[in-house]
């Protein structure tokens, strides 16, 4: 599997379940190269900075910006 395959396949498994034969080769690849078990890492971190950005949201905190001053303009 070409790098490129692994990183889409990493990805994609953020989506969706992925097959039996998917999962093999992305682990395969994932064992013999660091820079695509790096890129499969950093998703997981960007998937659980989302999850809380969502949660935040659900809450009613505003993410967007910081709050205001009494004294700033609206």
């Amino acid at each position: 599997m070409k790098c490129i395959d692994a990183t889409r396949l990493a990805s994609e498994s953020q989506d969706r379940d992925l097959s039996l034969p998917e999962r093999a080769s992305l682990q395969m690849h994932l064992m013999i190269c660091t820079g695509c078990r790096r890129f499969n890492a950093q998703l997981g971190v960007l998937r659980q900075a989302l999850r809380r950005v969502d949660a935040l949201s659900d809450e009613g905190l505003d993410t967007e910006r910081p709050p205001r001053d009494a004294g700033d303009a609206p």
